[in-house]
């Protein structure tokens, strides 16, 4: 009875949340008919395994949630994630349009701005280039996902995202974690996407399809969709509803403004990891206040919210003169943050208290004896537990709650790497998190009013098949010559 009650509680989690109904709902309920068919005590699994647990998540997660949105919201009022995705589409001209649109996504993500920040700035300059060009409008949100959701989510070097950080107290490891591999899985992500995406336009040549009847621009209206919200803020770190609010600059800023930001980031979050943080004298983490911890637990989120945080002064500083209602800018940015926050949370509630059932030892014993080893039993469970849930950081937080304490035990029997287990780890939470209820993908197809139909098979040759294939070199490459 306990192992058909977690499937029953997941089951629901999965149907209802698909459905559009709140996952700060949804979790605890499915999290407490979990605990009833395992007859375990609904009240004690509430208030001591579920909320413990969720709350355990916003301590240590919740200020890149809000640095990061209300950094993507200056970004946005300030002209300047337009200014980059103009840039990029006259320095590459109509002959180039798909690949304009991918990095200008990859551009802007990699820099800290929000997936969904990227998603109402990008699509309809995407629009209008594909229009121009004459390429089908169906292939605009494969062309966005292989920018923004892909290599820059889980595999580049440093990518400030909630994925990436999510590893990071489990395995003390840092955004940078096997770089080497991370620069070989985004090659593999950006090199077959493209080439997808390029095969389908000459496809589309070949057969005379053209662009196809445009639509009126839904984007505002999809932004205040209650559907989509709820959809939207479990698979990423911003409201959309939030979008809406604030105040956007009609004079977009200077391209060296707008990309300057996005260079912070990076590049302060590189110098945290590898220079300061090594070198400070943090023997008070040990002490009871401090929760008895050690800079390998906090150092990664520390670099990530000092870059952030870098990042947002500059780019306030740079565009002053753009962002006229600052405080309502930054209010409209904090605000986005919260409801994300505690969706993913509320995710990782319910997952503590599957993983505290007894049943549970089935399903761990049944992924630890997946033939391959260490690395592919955790790509495994990161990919089952994101394709369910249909969040890439909520599925990749639950594994980790489950069984992280397992794989460094087995990582330190077998000789891995622990930066090896992190980019495997952040890689396959990046994979099949992309099903068809995924709440990115959900939203992104009502921005660009598509539907599954017209653009899903697209979607998939470049967010999930592209991810498996570097997902199994970076595998491979780790199992044979560890981890660089």
């Amino acid at each position: 009875m306990g192992l058909l009650g977690l499937f029953v509680g997941l089951g629901l989690l999965v149907l209802f949340a698909f459905r559009g109904w709140s996952v700060l709902l949804l979790a605890p309920v499915a999290a407490l008919v979990a605990a009833l068919f395992g007859g375990e005590p609904l009240l004690a699994n509430l208030t001591q395994v579920f909320m413990v647990n969720a709350a355990g998540f916003l301590a240590q997660f919740f200020p890149i949630f809000l640095l990061g949105a209300v950094f993507g919201k200056l970004m946005d009022d300030s002209g300047a994630v337009t200014s980059v995705a103009v840039f990029m589409a006259k320095r590459l001209g109509e002959r180039r349009v798909i690949l304009a649109v991918v990095l200008a996504g990859a551009l802007v993500t990699y820099g800290g701005v929000s997936l969904f920040v990227a998603f109402f700035v990008i699509v309809p300059m995407a629009r209008s280039l594909f229009r121009a060009a004459a390429i089908p409008r169906r292939l605009i949100p494969a062309a966005i996902v292989l920018g923004t959701s892909t290599f820059t989510m889980s595999a580049l070097p440093g990518t400030p995202s909630i994925q990436n950080a999510i590893p990071m107290p489990f395995f003390g490891t840092t955004p940078f974690a096997a770089p080497g591999l991370g620069i070989i899985a985004s090659l593999i992500m950006l090199s077959t996407g493209l080439w997808w995406l390029h095969r389908a336009e000459a496809k589309a040549r070949r057969a005379g399809e053209g662009y196809g009847d445009d639509v009126e621009d839904v984007t505002e209206r999809a932004a205040a969709d209650e559907l989509v919200r709820e959809r939207a803020t479990t698979a990423r770190e911003f409201d959309p509803a939030e979008m809406q609010h604030g105040h956007r600059t009609d004079q977009p800023s200077p391209v060296l403004s707008a990309v300057l930001p996005l260079i912070v980031v990076v590049a302060v979050n590189l110098v945290m990891s590898l220079v300061v943080l090594p070198r400070l004298d943090v023997a008070y983490l040990a002490e009871q206040r401090f929760g008895e911890t050690s800079l390998a637990a906090v150092a990664g989120v520390w670099s990530v919210a000092v870059a952030l945080t870098a990042a947002i002064l500059t780019t306030i500083a740079l565009n002053w003169a753009r962002l006229p209602a600052l405080r309502q800018t930054m209010d409209a940015g904090a605000n986005a943050s919260v409801l994300p926050a505690f969706s993913v949370a509320s995710l990782v509630g319910f997952g503590a208290v599957v993983a505290s059932l007894p049943a549970f030892a089935l399903v761990r014993e049944w992924v630890l004896a997946i033939e391959g080893g260490p690395l592919v039993s955790l790509a495994v469970a990161t990919n089952i537990l994101a394709a369910l849930t249909g969040s890439a950081s909520g599925g990749l937080t639950i594994a980790l709650d489950a069984l992280g304490q397992t794989y460094v035990e087995l990582a330190a029997r077998t000789g891995i790497d622990l930066a090896l287990m992190h980019r495997v780890a952040v890689i396959g939470s990046g994979t099949l998190d992309i099903l068809p209820h995924n709440g990115a993908v959900v939203s992104l197809l009502a921005i660009c009013g598509l539907t599954h139909r017209d653009s899903y098979l697209d979607i998939v040759m470049v967010g999930i098949v592209t991810s498996l294939l570097a997902l199994v070199v970076v595998i491979a490459l780790g199992s044979a010559l560890g981890s660089f």
